[in-house]
């Protein structure tokens, strides 16, 4: 326990804190903040638009799942969502990339017709 006037670690034991005095109803554990992960459903709805649908579905899928998993204290199942949503994204990506490459030198063997 760590006093939220002073922050000086006091035992559990004791009532008030030992370093300002402050009494133990005012002192609260002190917990890391919350880990930030990057959610790509920003990116995971533009390439599901512009590049691949199918591909670009379980991206947005994945994506919204990261925040709640994260409200939820689960960050492990919270940063596997974030890579797989990553991961989705950058297949949708290549896929729609490769489509269009290999539209263009179509056309261009068939002449623009």
């Amino acid at each position: 326990m760590f006093c939220t006037n002073c922050s000086a670690q006091r035992p559990n034991d004791t009532s008030p804190c030992p370093s300002c005095g402050m009494p133990a109803t005012a002192m609260e554990p002190i917990q890391p903040p919350p880990q930030q992960v990057p959610n790509y459903l920003t990116q995971s709805i533009l390439v599901t638009i512009c590049c691949c649908m199918p591909f670009g579905i379980p991206a947005i899928v994945y994506s919204a799942q990261v925040n709640g998993k994260v409200q939820a204290g689960d960050m492990a199942g919270a940063l596997e969502s974030s890579n797989k949503a990553k991961m989705w994204a950058w297949v949708s990506f290549g896929a729609g990339a490769l489509v269009g490459v290999l539209y263009f030198f179509a056309a261009l063997l068939t002449g623009f017709e």
